[in-house]
């Protein structure tokens, strides 16, 4: 059985923006089909902030893999057994919060890579081979390959350390928490303010040095994602799932009660 592709990670390697849907609250086996039919690239399943269990993380994740749409698990920041746990039952990528210096990237790293490139441990047939994997050395080495680590940068450490972190092997993405920065920088919600935009440069910067992805979140605003975007970004959280029930919901239900 050949391995799942990261559809993802491929796009991106392509050269191709990915965009992201935020689930907090739909904890349901469609929720993949229904990202995919809204034009959605991969799912932000955030345990750090929703209130998701290992098992229903698992459940979406397993469901996706089907439909091309990657599963990926935002986890909180000291929760890398939770991140192991989600990779092994179908996860094609993890998040990690609050990653403020190069140490704490290796450590994310190695925590998610079999060996030589790190220290997972094999927990037997992979949800990445729909459990039919080939021999383990050949299969850790794939899924090493096809598998997405997102370090998010969320504080004035984070991106005054940013070359250091995307120095290091095995991190993928360095993804901008833009609503945390902004509190961090004393500037809440202020994504536009003339400090973040300097941030966002000098990360960019150090992942085109070092061959990673600059990644975006809490950006809804459509100038200021333009703004980012054509400065670099091709991983973007877009959206999430209470967004856009309420402004759907909003603007369905101000167009009918204005008909009276």
């Amino acid at each position: 059985m050949p391995i799942i592709p990261n559809h993802a990670l491929r796009r991106l390697r392509e050269g191709g923006l990915v965009l992201g849907l935020g689930m907090h609250h739909l904890r349901t086996v469609a929720t993949a089909q229904l990202a995919k039919a809204g034009g959605f690239d991969w799912l932000f399943i955030d345990t750090e902030h929703g209130a998701f269990s290992v098992d229903q993380a698992s459940q979406i994740c397993l469901a996706a893999l089907a439909t091309g749409i990657t599963p990926i698990v935002r986890i909180c920041h000291d929760a890398l057994d939770e991140g192991t746990r989600a990779l092994d039952n179908g996860a094609q990528g993890i998040v990690v919060p609050h990653v403020n210096t190069a140490e704490q990237a290796r450590r994310v790293a190695e925590a998610f890579h079999y060996p030589p490139q790190g220290h997972r441990s094999w927990g037997g047939p992979s949800a990445l081979y729909a459990y039919e994997p080939p021999d383990a050395g050949t299969a850790q080495a794939e899924i090493n390959r096809e598998i997405l680590i997102v370090a998010m940068i969320e504080t004035p450490e984070a991106v005054e350390n940013a070359e250091s972190i995307a120095a290091v092997a095995g991190i993928d993405v360095l993804m901008f928490g833009t609503s945390d920065l902004t509190a961090e920088m004393g500037i809440p919600g202020q994504i536009g303010h003339e400090r973040v935009q300097q941030a966002y440069a000098k990360v960019g910067e150090a992942c085109r040095k070092h061959g990673k992805f600059l990644g975006m979140g809490g950006v809804y605003d459509n100038e200021w994602a333009k703004v980012y975007i054509k400065q670099g970004v091709r991983f973007a959280l877009a959206s999430s799932d209470h967004s856009l029930i309420v402004s759907g919901g909003k603007q369905r239900t101000q167009f009918l009660r204005g008909v009276l």
